[in-house]
């Protein structure tokens, strides 16, 4: 049986914009286009391994300061900001 469950514990995260200062702090790699036509794309390093993360998505640090990337229209949905 299905059962609903609500998360309670609280997270840091800033919106990604790409910068540099984010991509020193996240150690983001930045993927250059890998054919003809391509764009680059960024990585997030986390615990599971790297993942995708475009500019206006969300970096969420959990409580043992691990990272992960939300989409935007997810955290958007599913985040409400406390501070």
């Amino acid at each position: 049986m299905l059962h609903k469950y609500r998360k309670t514990a609280l997270i840091e995260a800033e919106q990604f914009d790409g910068s540099i200062k984010q991509i020193t702090r996240y150690k983001v790699h930045i993927v250059g286009p890998t054919s003809w036509g391509d764009t680059s794309y960024f990585l997030l390093p986390t615990k599971e391994g790297n993942m995708k993360l475009n500019a206006g998505d969300y970096i969420a640090t959990g409580i043992d300061g691990e990272h992960w990337a939300i989409d935007k229209d997810i955290f958007e949905r599913t985040y409400k900001r406390v501070d």
